[in-house]
């Protein structure tokens, strides 16, 4: 693989990786909740998702989704779920906050989501839970692939360049979120940022429907 090709991939993932979805929104929230250190768990296990969906694409089941429309119907309505369940689930806690800011008292999640286990586990389910990620990496995969039997080092050169793109662009978001928190997530500041990430889970399940 040359050079020149690569450096054009490279330019396609940061692209796509820099555009806001469903796995830079998990990482803001996550930041304004938990910190930028525990954030880092949901960046990996977004990075992982991003891995497997890499590898189920080229694995033939990405095919399989573009000519099955039950299956990709499937893939798409639990995927839409999952977001909506997310966006739901934000706007909770955007309540809590309101009534922590009135206690003057900072919201604290539960233990079970604070655990890295847990936090690393929704990074991972949201990176495989759109289904247009599987089509992205069987669209844009042939492009730079060549034809006749699976290249494995250019394969996992490509996918990892992909995967470090996404871990970059979580990181940058959390940066900037983490940096922008003192001063603009206090008080009420919390609930709005939760409310906001909330309704974008919720329009991300609804646009992925379709």
């Amino acid at each position: 693989m040359t050079f020149a090709l690569w450096l054009t991939f490279l330019g396609v993932a940061l692209a796509a990786s820099f555009s806001p979805g469903p796995g830079v929104l998990l990482a803001i929230s996550t930041t304004t909740t938990l910190g930028a250190r525990r954030t880092a768990f949901s960046s990996a296990g977004n990075a992982v998702g991003v891995f497997l969906v890499a590898c189920v694409a080229v694995s033939g089941v990405g095919l399989l989704f573009q000519r099955s429309p039950l299956a990709f119907a499937v893939l798409k309505y639990a995927g839409a779920g999952y977001l909506a369940w997310l966006g739901i689930k934000q706007w909770r806690q955007a309540g809590k906050a309101l009534a922590a800011a009135k206690m003057a008292a900072p919201p604290v999640p539960a233990a079970a989501e604070r655990s890295r286990y847990a936090v690393f586990r929704r990074g991972v389910l949201v990176a495989c839970s759109n289904p247009k990620a599987i089509l992205f990496f069987a669209a844009v995969f042939p492009h730079f692939m060549p034809a006749g039997p699976l290249q494995m080092g250019r394969f996992l050169l490509l996918s990892l360049t992909f995967v470090a793109c996404t871990f970059v662009s979580h990181l940058s978001y959390v940066l900037l979120t983490a940096s922008a928190g003192a001063r603009f997530l206090a008080g009420f500041g919390m609930a709005r940022v939760q409310r906001g990430t909330g309704v974008m889970f919720v329009l991300l399940a609804g646009a992925l429907l379709v």
